[in-house]
């Protein structure tokens, strides 16, 4: 008895599983229109909404011109697909309009998943007519009625086509017009630059003026007076004010004899000065600023106040001794000194 009745249920529950297997991966289909209502010659918008499993191939229908007699299509969109847990949902468009008031009715819109065809739910959609005045339902009468030949737009509600508006001014649009005046400007100002530098380069031989260059004894009087102001000496500080002394002396003869005075023992710069000048004054001016700098220096000799001037003074003697001489005025500055004097 239980095998007979297990043998009658299974076929049952196998039918009820291929049913239900069948019915879920079966697509659905829903047909909606926004506006339901609209006027003579407006737009409406039917979307087909398509739930299938996501390896479905659909095909939506499509109109050439009407969907049912009255109803024109005059686009439609491309479809909108959003995939979640293998399901597919898509949204297909049809921008839809009519120029005759009635109320049209779509009894279903087809799809076709590769299987089978669906259809969809029926739906509406009423296009109603301009309501129009008293005045012009009567003057439409008599129109009809051929009481009168001529035509009242007016009458008619009917306005002329609106003449062209100009658009609101908005300057963003005229940016373009900005910055073509500064690239223009700023290529004169380049054309002008390249014009000054080149008549700048044939007058004086440089485009840009070189900088000034002081002599190397108005460098090195300028740093025996900075030394001469800061006092060093009269602070405990010999070892350091002689240190200055001799490397601004040194470097003064680097740059006025081409003599590398900076790693020469101070027995080889006294050589190399006697060679350069012929004065005894300026050799024995030079010969008391190195050794009482050696013997401050390295036999930690403590220097007598009158020591210390004669050092700076003979550093000065020594710089305006060996000097360059000034370079001669030209002509126009020679005939500027006559007249001024």
């Amino acid at each position: 008895m239980r095998t007979k009745i297990l043998y009658s249920i299974l076929p049952l529950f196998l039918l009820i599983s291929i049913t239900h297997r069948s019915f879920a991966q079966r697509a659905s289909v829903q047909a909606t229109v926004q506006p339901a209502e609209i006027q003579i010659g407006e737009q409406a918008l039917i979307n087909l909404k398509v739930i299938a499993p996501k390896d479905k191939t659909i095909q939506f229908p499509v109109y050439q011109k009407e969907i049912i007699p009255g109803l024109e299509v005059l686009t439609m969109l491309p479809p909108d697909t959003v995939i979640e847990n293998n399901v597919a949902t898509m949204n297909f468009k049809y921008v839809v309009t009519s120029f005759d008031s009635t109320l049209y009715y779509v009894p279903h819109m087809p799809i076709f998943d590769g299987t089978d065809t669906i259809f969809s739910n029926s739906f509406g959609l009423k296009v109603t007519s301009p309501v129009l005045k008293d005045s012009t339902v009567a003057y439409l009468e008599r129109m009809n009625t051929g009481q009168t030949d001529s035509i009242d737009f007016r009458q008619l509600q009917l306005n002329d086509i609106k003449p062209i508006q100009k658009p609101p001014f908005v300057w963003t649009d005229y940016i373009w017009i900005l910055w073509i005046v500064l690239g223009f400007i700023l290529l004169l100002l380049l054309i002008g630059l390249i014009i000054i530098l080149v008549l700048r380069k044939k007058e004086k031989g440089y485009f840009f003026t070189p900088p000034q260059v002081l002599p190397p004894h108005v460098r090195a009087i300028q740093e025996l007076d900075k030394l001469k102001a800061e006092k060093i000496w009269q602070q405990g500080r010999e070892k350091e004010y002689y240190t200055k002394i001799t490397d601004i002396l040194r470097t003064y003869m680097f740059e006025r004899f081409r003599i590398n005075a900076m790693e020469m023992t101070s027995g080889e710069i006294l050589t190399e000065i006697r060679k350069k000048s012929e004065g005894d004054s300026v050799y024995n001016n030079l010969v008391q600023i190195l050794s009482v700098a050696d013997m401050v220096k390295f036999a930690k000799h403590k220097p007598y106040m009158d020591e210390n001037d004669l050092s700076l003074m003979n550093a000065y003697f020594f710089v305006n001794q060996t000097r360059e001489p000034d370079p001669l005025p030209d002509k126009t500055e020679q005939e500027e000194i006559i007249r001024n004097s």
